[in-house]
């Protein structure tokens, strides 16, 4: 993710959240038993594959940007410093990478289906000295997406 995040919106668009309810499985969880180090400090955790399915229908026929948003709050991290989330696409979105509180632009284009059904290959790296989670706590958040449409 090239912390694209709030650079290049337009001055009309306003975003809305996309309903991704339908989608198996929106909440991301960690499981620590598939970590690496991949130094002193760094942990390598993948989530695998996460399937999105987006309700695009109020937008058929708008030119359109699509962002992922990965909230600023993450249950068991103290700054988002100490978390980078990586993701490559299985579809149109663009693959790329951010921290909480990034907002990073994944598509643009005309919406042409009321329904958009992307996946991610979902990696997490973890800084340890961060991380405050309590014997057999968890890493928890829900990442999701934005949609501006453009005049």
């Amino acid at each position: 993710m090239a912390m694209a995040g709030a650079c290049g919106q337009g001055a009309h668009a306003q975003a809305t959240r996309l309903d991704d309810s339908s989608s198996p499985r929106p909440q991301i969880n960690s499981d620590f038993r598939n970590a690496q180090m991949l130094d002193p400090h760094t942990i390598s955790l993948p989530f695998g594959h996460v399937e999105y399915r987006l309700a695009t229908a109020a937008y058929v026929g708008k030119q359109a940007r699509i962002y992922y948003v990965i909230p600023l709050a993450v249950a068991g991290l103290r700054s988002p410093m100490g978390m980078q989330l990586q993701w490559r696409s299985s579809g149109l979105f663009q693959g790329g990478m951010g921290r909480p509180g990034d907002r990073v632009l994944v598509w643009s284009g005309v919406v042409r289906a009321p329904w958009i059904t992307e996946s991610f290959d979902l990696q997490l790296r973890l800084d340890q000295r961060q991380l405050q989670m309590g014997q057999g706590g968890s890493l928890r958040f829900e990442s999701y997406f934005e949609i501006e449409t453009q005049p």
